[in-house]
């Protein structure tokens, strides 16, 4: 007869399952985080050949650049490499599809925008990075146009430049302004990056200035220099906030106001007139009014009920020129509200209608006919004219 099995060893043996049951789940955890971390050849060898590639180009120093005019044809060498050597090269990381060699160098005929980039030289066999070019080709600069201009006299003037034609690199550009045989100095304004301002050294000289401003790139240089008196490059900035409004009951008049531009800093030493123009929308040409003083005007000749579009401009008094013309306004001359207008056989003919319908008298009484009423009437008709024949009959015998 079989020994009883006791708790105890119940216990203990349900126990030793379960441990025996977790290390089989740990291994197998172990199994599967070993599998998923551990990388498949393929990626050591993309990672070798990965720090392979970096250290080559730590070793190498910064891309060489080299510009090139549109239309030229381009070499770019292979850094130090002996002629002989077998080299491939590379534009943007993408191979170059039959590359034409002159020994290691790389030959690009009539090159053009597009051919810009980065150019990479590899030895042939081992794919080690020998050197690196950054291609840039361009144009030479033209003519700049130069341009100065004082809006805010006599504090001040600016000077603005720039090219006819892009250059597609980098340019550096050089401004001096001579007066009275001295250089005075030109501030830069941080935008646009173009222009630089210059105060007056002494009002109403006779002294012409001169401005020469030098553009400067890889592929060459170029210059321009005018000459100008205090006088003749005052322009005021535009009139600012012109608004335009109809006159209440003047069909044909438009209110004109404006105010003088922020940039002006003394209008009570340097005053400024005025230029006005304005047109219907539906025709061409302008009409214009020069006013001396004020900021207001009014419109008397304005077409009734056409749309306007008006325009102001400035200049001082005494020199200088015109600015340009403001914002447009626009504005439509009064109109009287549309009213109903009949004629006096219309008002008759409405009198007599209010007249019939106002003396118009309803019947005192009107009772809806019964069926029984109607019935009774039919039987009296029918018996009144036998009565009478009767009658007529009895008179005759």
């Amino acid at each position: 007869m079989a020994n009883p099995v006791t708790s105890g060893q119940c216990v203990l043996l349900s126990v030793t399952m379960m441990m025996m049951m977790m290390m089989v789940s740990a291994q197998r955890r172990g199994q599967e985080v070993k599998s998923k971390s551990r990388p498949l050849s393929t990626d050591y060898l993309f990672q070798e050949r990965l720090q392979s590639q970096r250290a080559g180009r730590s070793s190498q120093r910064e891309p060489h650049i080299q510009y090139e005019q549109t239309g030229s044809d381009a070499i770019l060498r292979c850094g130090s490499v002996d002629q002989d050597a077998a080299v491939t090269w590379t534009v943007n990381g993408t191979d170059i599809e039959k590359p034409h060699l002159n020994g290691s160098s790389l030959l690009l005929h009539n090159v053009n925008l597009s051919h810009s980039g980065y150019y990479s030289c590899f030895e042939g066999s081992s794919w080690k990075l020998w050197h690196q070019t950054s291609l840039r080709v361009g144009n030479p600069p033209r003519e700049p146009v130069l341009m100065c201009r004082s809006n805010n006299y006599p504090s001040s003037f600016y000077c603005s430049w720039h090219l006819p034609f892009p250059t597609f690199i980098p340019n550096t550009f050089n401004i001096t302004v001579m007066h009275d045989s001295k250089q005075l100095y030109c501030e830069k304004d941080p935008f646009p990056k173009n222009r630089c301002h210059i105060k007056y050294s002494r009002l109403f000289s006779i002294q012409k200035y001169q401005v020469t401003v030098v553009v400067t790139n890889a592929l060459g240089k170029n210059s321009t220099s005018i000459s100008f008196d205090e006088f003749s490059i005052v322009k005021p900035d535009p009139p600012e906030n012109v608004v335009a409004k109809p006159v209440h009951n003047n069909p044909r008049r438009l209110e004109v106001t404006w105010q003088i531009p922020s940039t002006w800093p003394d209008p009570d030493s340097f005053p400024l007139k005025f230029f006005l123009r304005y047109r219907p929308l539906i025709l061409d040409q302008w009409q214009h009014v020069e006013l001396s003083e004020g900021t207001s005007h009014t419109i008397t000749d304005a077409y009734a009920g056409k749309e306007y579009i008006i325009q102001v401009a400035a200049k001082d008094y005494e020199i200088g020129t015109w600015s340009d013309w403001s914002v447009a306004a626009y504005a439509t001359p009064w109109t009287e509200e549309p009213k109903y207008i009949t004629t006096e056989s219309q008002k008759t003919e409405t009198t007599t209608r209010i007249t019939t319908t106002s003396t118009y008298v309803v019947p005192p009484s009107t009772k809806v006919c019964e069926p029984d009423s109607v019935k009774g009437s039919a039987v009296r008709v029918s018996w009144l004219p036998a009565l009478v024949l009767t009658s007529v009959g009895i008179l005759l015998i």
